[in-house]
């Protein structure tokens, strides 16, 4: 099969993989559909996070082509939603809804790499959630999309307690943040801030359900974020990004008793103890559990409730992946799709 390797910081390329197959009786192989490249994997292509030879690619949807014979939930035909992290979703840790910390739980990056025709998801009964049926064309970015971002945006929301009548914040304007402000509203915010210096983010944000735009950032987007409440700060923060930067920032738009929800993938961020002591605000955050909400948020996006798909801006085939990567390093593109 083909497949993205990731060889070296700035090197991508396309190239024959060794056809999955099932090795456990638990695993199942899917042709993969749709898949995309996430901010996150901006880290290892940027020379930030190591990189040699990697299997890339965490987000996927697909059609279940082979089932190990432990597999009771799926048949070969199903079309289905997978999440970045393999999780059996019955232990101990998936069952309080912290799937990516299930004792099985095994990253899709790095690993299995879903950027490719085919994977093989170990654990497939509790990784991949079928859909209701064959999806429509214009559904499949969306869906695609809750494989990771949306599910990402959705529990940082989560953690954040957004809910009715509160005012939420939101640091980071890539997809993430972009679909931060979609959950926040479906959740029942009050009024969203989102902060985006970029007005194609904007816009989006805009239409995704944000109330309020804030350019500064640092110090002064925090100022903002205070003067437009009053002085007191957000109920809740959503942090995606993962700077030093950008968690201050959240910590600091949070008023005493706030909640911040951070799933930016963090890189050197350190947290000044008393600073945060004195600051009085809940912290939950780290890899989203995507499947806790896919069932909830495959149907959403079934009905067309929502549309998280728009975060989407570019779409290349498979083939042409090193582009797709050049073009969401430069700021040319929020989020690349990729056509199987």
């Amino acid at each position: 099969m083909r497949g993205v390797i990731l060889e070296a910081p700035g090197v991508v390329r396309v190239e024959d993989r060794p056809d999955p197959r099932i090795e456990e009786p638990t695993d199942a192989v899917i042709r993969i559909t749709a898949t995309c490249i996430c901010g996150s994997d901006l880290w290892p292509y940027r020379g930030i996070e190591a990189a040699d030879h990697l299997p890339m690619g965490h987000e996927y949807i697909g059609v279940v082509e082979q089932v190990g014979d432990a597999v009771t939930t799926l048949t070969v035909g199903d079309h289905v939603v997978g999440s970045f992290v393999i999780s059996d979703n019955t232990c101990e840790i998936c069952r309080a809804g912290f799937q990516s910390k299930c004792v099985h739980a095994q990253f899709v990056h790095g690993t299995i790499g879903t950027q490719a025709e085919y994977a093989r998801i170990p654990f497939a009964d509790g990784t991949l959630v079928t859909m209701p049926g064959v999806p429509d064309a214009d559904l499949v970015p969306s869906l695609l999309a809750a494989s990771d971002v949306l599910g990402t945006g959705w529990f940082a929301a989560v953690a954040a307690e957004v809910g009715p009548g509160k005012t939420v914040a939101v640091v980071g304007d890539g997809a993430v943040g972009l679909l931060g402000v979609l959950a926040a509203k479906q959740l029942g915010a009050e009024r969203i801030i989102a902060m985006s210096r970029h007005a194609d983010r904007q816009a989006l944000a805009r239409r995704f359900g944000a109330t309020d735009i804030v350019t500064e950032r640092g110090d002064d987007g925090v100022a903002k974020v205070k003067e437009l409440t009053g002085g007191l700060g957000a109920h809740s923060v959503i942090e995606a990004v993962g700077t030093q930067e950008s968690m201050m920032q959240a910590i600091r738009s949070a008023r005493p008793g706030g909640h911040i929800g951070y799933v930016g993938v963090a890189h050197g961020v350190t947290l000044p103890g008393e600073e945060l002591f004195f600051a009085e605000v809940h912290l939950l955050g780290g890899p989203a559990p995507v499947r806790r909400f896919l069932p909830e948020l495959v149907q959403l996006i079934w009905d067309r409730t929502i549309d998280p798909g728009a975060v989407f801006d570019l779409t290349l085939p498979l083939e042409d992946a090193a582009e797709g990567y050049r073009a969401m390093d430069e700021r040319r593109a929020t989020k690349v799709l990729l056509t199987v």
